[in-house]
């Protein structure tokens, strides 16, 4: 992936507005350090910095159609490239690109091509016959992508808040899932799922069909021309992740090219859980793994380099994504230029351990729907913008479209975590990858409690962060917050400090807008702290703050571990139906 800038209708074409958008451009240039390009077409100018990954000889943007009358930048990756190029028999591709298809499959259907899009992506197409244009961002907003006005009526596209904040009116997050088209001048959703309305589905749980699912979601993002690895937390996901990784690795084009030894990348405070727990895992897989000690002193260093690259305040997002941005910059200095990674899990089987209080399977479904919704301002922000900052990429199988369909079909009344039945919580994904005869994780990892990111790097890192920012918020700054930030007040001293960093890097009002805010117990949405009266009094993103559920909650209370239950046998696996293995 890369980073685009585009600006489209200016009132000013001279060689100072070139010069303008070059100068913006490289504020990207860590989201594409392999190459960088620029068309302009009369009042219009795409911008992008390339991150080569398929195709790194001959892949280089702006893309064209045959006779270069349509223009693309695109950020992303399509999975079903090849199978597309099949659909388009009488074009002549320039590139062996995965974006190369986008120009022609408007050629072919107009606007109405997104949905045909496997893949993660954000791209502005400019068909120069008529000056009109077209900006789409991928269904959950992996990749990240801003929109902006100017007051002489210019719109400004840019994958990072920072390539257009100082010379637009206004901007905003661009929705995920969304269109923007200059022939309508607005907004139109191009991804509509059945899970999108909240309506309550009722198919029945297969853990097969949902085992084979996420195998081919995570099979088909091993397209690849250059070296890869895989994170490794050593929690279900991430372990989930870099189990059917190494298992297919070896059948894939990526493999004839980089060997089939998966490289796998943990990060963690001395002594952390995810240390432990991501050593146990890749020993077990045998990956080549490399473990990445940091401290909390290291963190709080670079906590203003976080918020600038993330773009954001948020609390739990800035937690998380330190550690990830210090792991992305040494994965990238090993020659990695990808990672696979495991988002969107918890969101999708209601694996936050807040879940447990969900009072019944409506309540509950309706939360994951809320959760994925809003992930492209939480995790993938984190995920993408953290990695980015070094040229690396994560990829995320659980967000794939086809395996968030069919999780998020089956009837909620068995994601419900019931602990005198021995289901905890995403019990519905453990049991589908419980096979004995051909296991793919020990038990004691398959059934591991649920840690959130920045607690399984060790506990310190959060306890760190709460003494550093007290010493640098006052308690007389807290009593004047709410007349300072009106605006998603914060009401704590770590988050007063991050806001202070925040409004330094971006100090426009739109920008505090692009952040999320509202109460959250253990990264719940405002809607679920109604779950638990004693929630309210108790407002922190950790996961330590769903009392009576954490094991090492913070009341320090003697929680009864889940109870273990014996399940019966699945039938013997098999590989993933369907499945075309890609390179």
């Amino acid at each position: 992936m890369c980073g685009i800038l585009a600006l489209l209708g200016c009132s000013d074409t001279s060689q100072a507005t070139r010069v303008r958008v070059l100068e913006l451009s490289r504020r990207l240039k860590h989201r594409g350090p392999d190459w960088s390009g620029l068309h302009q077409h009369g009042d219009c100018y795409l911008a992008h910095q390339r991150l080569a990954i398929v195709d790194p000889a001959s892949g280089d943007q702006p893309l064209f159609n045959e006779d270069k009358s349509v223009v693309v930048t695109v950020n992303g990756e399509i999975y079903n490239h090849e199978e597309l190029r099949k659909q388009l028999p009488n074009h002549k591709f320039r590139t062996g690109s995965d974006c190369d298809v986008i120009a022609h499959l408007y050629e072919e259907h107009g606007e109405n091509f997104v949905d045909m899009l496997d893949g993660i992506f954000s791209f502005v197409l400019l068909d120069t016959r008529d000056n009109s244009y077209i900006v789409a961002r991928d269904a959950i907003g992996v990749t990240s992508l801003y929109i902006g006005w100017g007051l002489d009526g210019s719109v400004w596209i840019s994958s990072e808040m920072k390539g257009l904040n100082d010379d637009c009116e206004h901007f905003e997050v661009f929705p995920p899932g969304h269109l923007y088209s200059s022939r309508e001048s607005g907004f139109r959703r191009w991804y509509n799922p059945p899970w999108f309305s909240q309506a309550i589905p009722s198919a029945p749980y297969d853990p097969l069909a949902l085992r084979h699912a996420f195998e081919k979601a995570v099979i088909k993002r091993l397209m690849t021309d250059v070296p890869f690895g895989v994170l490794l937390s050593g929690g279900l996901d991430s372990s989930l992740v870099a189990s059917i990784t190494s298992r297919y690795l070896a059948t894939t084009k990526a493999a004839e090219q980089w060997g089939s030894k998966l490289h796998s990348f943990c990060v963690g405070l001395e002594g952390s859980p995810d240390l432990k727990a991501g050593k146990e895992v890749a020993d077990y897989l045998g990956t080549v793994h490399h473990e990445f000690q940091y401290t909390v002193q290291d963190g709080l260093d670079a906590i203003e380099d976080v918020i600038y690259h993330v773009e954001t305040y948020d609390v739990t997002t800035i937690r998380a994504s330190t550690p990830m941005f210090l792991m992305s910059r040494k994965i990238k200095s090993l020659g990695v230029k990808w990672v696979i990674s495991g988002e969107g899990s918890d969101e999708i089987f209601g694996g936050y351990l807040y879940f447990h209080k969900a009072p019944n399977k409506e309540e509950f479904h309706q939360e994951t729907c809320r959760k994925i919704k809003a992930l492209h301002q939480y995790d993938c922000q984190r995920a993408n913008k953290s990695t980015f900052a070094w040229g690396l990429e994560a990829r995320v199988p659980f967000l794939d479209k086809e395996f968030i369909n069919v999780a998020m079909n089956i009837d909620p009344e068995h994601k419900m975590i019931k602990r005198d039945e021995g289901r905890i919580e995403k019990w519905i994904l453990r049991r589908a990858f419980d096979d004995e005869e051909h296991p793919y994780l020990p038990k004691h990892i398959l059934y591991r409690q649920k840690e959130q990111f920045s607690d399984g790097v060790g506990y310190g890192w959060i306890d760190g962060l709460k003494v550093h920012a007290a010493k640098h918020v006052t308690d007389k700054m807290m009593l004047n917050a709410g007349n300072i930030f009106p605006h998603n007040t914060p009401n704590t001293k770590e988050a007063y400090y991050y806001r202070m960093i925040f409004e330094r890097f971006f100090p426009q009002n739109s920008a505090s807008l692009t952040v999320p805010g509202g109460p959250s117990v253990a990264c719940s949405t405002a809607k679920a702290i109604e779950w638990d009266a004693a929630w309210s009094k108790n407002l922190d993103p950790s996961g330590r703050a769903a009392l009576g559920v954490h094991i090492s909650d913070y009341d320090n209370q003697n929680n009864p571990l889940n109870k273990t239950v014996e399940f019966e046998k699945i039938i013997p696996t098999e590989a993933p139906l369907g499945v075309a293995i890609q390179g």
